[in-house]
């Protein structure tokens, strides 16, 4: 399938979740990672859930970094450049919805894309070559491309891989992982 299909596809399947079958495969997700070999490094990169859009709860996530006193990293979204810019999470970072109602932190202490050791990134649909469909506008591509190499890029997924995205491009960054609630895909 091609990227636009997928997009559609996964849309529609999100939007017949109900907020139980969310919160049970969210906490599911996050289990799985705990068997991931990633919790000795220092800066972690976290997308925060946009609820309208039936995306995995990451707050489970959230709970098992602090817990683990990792730096927790969130973004704020430029759309005018479609660039992203990180902050550190603090017990005093407040949160507001933007436009597209993803939470986002107000202000903070800005965290430089070279210290990000794990990120955890959002998407619609996968591949079985770690090849992923996000909502379109480029920001996750654009922010794991000036990532350091070795930085570990986590997909999240409420569902299995696809067998091929069908315009899946050499600009595309691929993940290291993806973990779904019944299993970890690594790429």
């Amino acid at each position: 399938m091609f990227k636009t299909e997928l997009r559609k596809k996964y849309k529609e399947l999100r939007h017949e979740f109900t907020s139980e079958k969310v919160e049970e495969w969210s906490l599911a997700v996050a289990n799985q990672l705990l068997s991931l070999d990633i919790w000795d490094k220092t800066y972690y990169h976290l997308f925060l859930t946009i609820a309208e859009q039936k995306e995995i709860d990451t707050e489970f996530l959230l709970h098992i970094l602090a817990g683990k006193d990792k730096e927790i990293v969130v973004s704020k979204s430029d759309f005018a450049t479609l660039g992203m810019t990180h902050y550190l999470v603090t017990d005093n970072t407040k949160f507001q919805k933007n436009a597209y109602n993803i939470p986002e932190p107000i202000e903070g202490l800005e965290v430089p894309v070279v210290k990000m050791d794990v990120v955890f990134v959002p998407l619609l649909a996968f591949d079985v070559k770690g090849n992923r469909v996000g909502y379109g506008k480029g920001f996750y591509d654009k922010f794991l491309s000036e990532c350091k190499p070795e930085t570990i890029k986590i997909g999240l997924s409420f569902f299995d891989a696809e067998e091929i995205i069908e315009d899946a491009s050499e600009k595309d960054i691929q993940l290291d992982y993806c973990v779904t609630p019944n299993r970890i895909y690594k790429f």
